[in-house]
Order: C-alpha cells, then sequence, then structure tokens
C-alpha cells in the first residue's frame, strides 16, 4: 500500500471491486531491472497488464516488449515503441496474424515446431526466431510447463528448418515458470542451451540469443528474493556455462514488474456457516475467480488480504466469489486466517494484485461488470 493509493482509495466514492495500480511502484521495478541487467534487453510481459498508461510509461523508459497477439502489438506501438522494441512471444499464431505483425514492422517471432517455422517463413520472410524449450517449472507457484515449448533434443531440427527456409536461427527461449522463487531454476535450461548452440554450431548456424523468459516474482505472503539476486545467479550460471562466450540476453518480466504495483479493494458481501457445528466460516467478496482473481485456481496464488481488524483474533475461513458458479471458491483446501471481527460491508485489500487481474477478468459473467482499474 503507497501513500498514493492509500489517498486514492479514501477519496473514492463509487461502488464494486476495483484495481489501483501505482505507476512510481512500476517505475522502480523497472529500474531495478534495468540495473541489475545492464547488458540484458528488458521486453515486458504485456498479458501481464497492458494498461496502456503502464506501456506509455515503459516505453519512455526504454523497455522493449513481449507480445502474445496483434492487438498486444498494436498497444506497444501506440505507447510509442518501435516495431524493433518488439517480440511475437506467443508460440501459436494464425498465419493472418504472423503476417500483420510483419507488416507493422514485428522481425522477431517465437517458435517450438516445424509447422509454425513455416508459417512465418511464408508471412514474415528474413524474419528472426527463436526456439522455446520446455523446461522443468519446479518451485514455480504458477506452472506454465507441457503447452509451450519442445524438447531440447527436438530444437536444432527446428532451428535448422528456419536456416534452410531462410528465416534467421536467432537463440532460444524458455520459461521457469510464473512466479518461481528459485533463482537457480535457470541452471538447467541454460545448460541445455549451451549444448544446442553447439549443435548448430557445428552444422554452420550460429545462434546469437538467449531469452531467459519472466518468472521473476512479486511478493504474495512468502518472502522473494531481490531482483539484483536473481540477476547475480543467473548471469553467474550463464558464464559457467557459455565461458567467454556470452550470448545476447532478453527477460521478459511481467508479475515482477507490476505485481506489486497494484492493490484491489474489495468488500464482505457475505459470511455465513453451512451447519451449526461447522468450525469454518465462509466470507464472500464481491469480487472472484470470473472478477479478476483466476490466478487462485488450485490455490496456486495465495494474496495477502488486508483487513481493517488485522490486530484481533483470528479464524479459519473459506473464502470465495459472489458468481452462481461452484468453482468461484478462493481458499478452501487451505483455510484463509481472517479477524474474527470481520462483518458484512466491510472493505478488504488484495495486495500484490497488480498483474493478471483485470486481464482475467470477464466481460460480465453473471452480469458482474469487469474489475475497474485505476492508474495513478
Amino acid at each position: 500500500m503507497t501513500d498514493r493509493i492509500h489517498e486514492f482509495l479514501r477519496n473514492r466514492r463509487e461502488d464494486g471491486p476495483c484495481l489501483v495500480l501505482d505507476l512510481d511502484v512500476v517505475r522502480d521495478n523497472y529500474t531495478a531491472f534495468a540495473r541489475a541487467w545492464p547488458d540484458t534487453r528488458v521486453f515486458y510481459a504485456v498479458k501481464a497488464n497492458p494498461d496502456p498508461q503502464i506501456l506509455d510509461l515503459l516505453a519512455r523508459l526504454g523497455s522493449s516488449f513481449d507480445t502474445a497477439s496483434v492487438n498486444e502489438i498494436e498497444l506497444a506501438l501506440a505507447a510509442g515503441a518501435t516495431a524493433d522494441r518488439i517480440s511475437y512471444g506467443n508460440t501459436i499464431k494464425k498465419e493472418r496474424d504472423i503476417a500483420r505483425a510483419y507488416a507493422l514492422g514485428v522481425r522477431l517471432f517465437a517458435v517450438d515446431c516445424e509447422a509454425e517455422v513455416e508459417k512465418i517463413a511464408r508471412a514474415a520472410p528474413g524474419s528472426k526466431v527463436f526456439c522455446r524449450l520446455l523446461c522443468d517449472n519446479s518451485g514455480a507457484e504458477w506452472p506454465l510447463s507441457r503447452k509451450f515449448g519442445c524438447a531440447p533434443e527436438l530444437a536444432p531440427r527446428v532451428l535448422e528448418h528456419a536456416h534452410r527456409l531462410g528465416l534467421v536461427a536467432y537463440g532460444l527461449s524458455f520459461h521457469v515458470g510464473s512466479q518461481q522463487r528459485n533463482p537457480k531454476s535457470w541452471d538447467a535450461s541454460l545448460k541445455a542451451a549451451v549444448t544446442i548452440f553447439r549443435e548448430l554450431a557445428e552444422r554452420g548456424i550460429t545462434l546469437q540469443m538467449v531469452n531467459l523468459g519472466g518468472g521473476f516474482p512479486t511478493r504474495y505472503l512468502k518472502e522473494v528474493p531481490a531482483v539484483k539476486t536473481y540477476a547475480q545467479t543467473i548471469l553467474r550460471a550463464l558464464r559457467e556455462h557459455f565461458g567467454n562466450r556470452i550470448p545476447e540476453t532478453i527477460i521478459e518480466p511481467g508479475r515482477g514488474m507490476v505485481g506489486n504495483a497494484g492493490i484491489i479493494e474489495a468488500e464482505v458481501v457475505l459470511i455465513s456457516k453451512k451447519a451449526a457445528d461447522d468450525k469454518l466460516k465462509w466470507v464472500y467478496l464481491d469480487i472472484g475467480k470470473f472478477n479478476g482473481l483466476a490466478e487462485t485456481m488450485d490455490e496456486m496464488i495465495r494474496y495477502p488480504i488486508r483487513t481493517p481488524f488485522d490486530d484481533h483474533e483470528l479464524e479459519p475461513c473459506v473464502i470465495a466469489g459472489p458468481s452462481c458458479d461452484s468453482v468461484d471458491v478462493l481458499y478452501e483446501r487451505e483455510p484463509y486466517l481472517l479477524p474474527v471481527s470481520l462483518e458484512i460491508g466491510c472493505k478488504v485489500l488484495i495486495e500484490g494484485a497488480g498483474a493478471y487481474t483485470t486481464t482475467y477478468s470477464t466481460v460480465g459473467f453473471n452480469g458482474f461488470p469487469p474489475l475497474k482499474s485505476y492508474v495513478i
């Protein structure tokens, strides 16, 4: 909670949940990444929070942008980024979207199979491509394994195919999982990457870049290492595996860039018990999985929730959202400790909510409006 957010909420008179995000925190986060990684290009993961004011700030600060769709590319361009500062990092793209990105000037594309390479060769000739590797996501609170990437032993074939089709086999990427709290998790993929670099060099193809992905965490209920710790640990691993021939590097912070910049204000709608002898209260908020808190799925992300009574006695509660869908339960498997004195109508603050909330909010499920967002 920053003073600016506190003042904004103190003067707010509207009803319904809202996200309030402080741009000063985003600026501080970008500065921390840029200073810790002076020789690495920062590509903000637009999907984390595509608010135009965030993109405008980051563009002015010198950030590049990792995008997942043509719409995100257009948002980055509208914010002032030039096309050479944009990566089309989604490995699943329609050919017409590749063509549109190419027409907008984008020349850097992610792939993880030969079929995607062929689409890019047809729609974006001469572009640079990097192959995404499957990666162990152990230690990540929001894993990203299996859906994206190919086995490391397949990557040389994918990139050689790109080379033969006239594309620039530019490099490799991987993602160790979102909210990755272990800075050493990058090591195994870097070890695999150097093997691929060498194998392709023997075939006359010189790779230039390693995209280290995202995964940099924000603080929720548990402490996380500082950005500087991640940089030092990962750069040490790069030197260990690549020696004096360290390639160009890219990082793609999303959650780590905006997560701690935002707070959601919500309201307690109902407090009840399911039986007279039930030891657990059910606390229903006016925000749930369908209004922006999708990352509570399987209770993977546990947000800090602050109330006006945090210094009072606590009791275990189930927390649920307002919709008429039975899956709209946030924390039940591991009940959440909330004050005994919490009442219907109380405002609560959900911290660390700057990333992956507004973009996960439905247009109007059950008639509830999308999560309001204020950037200050």
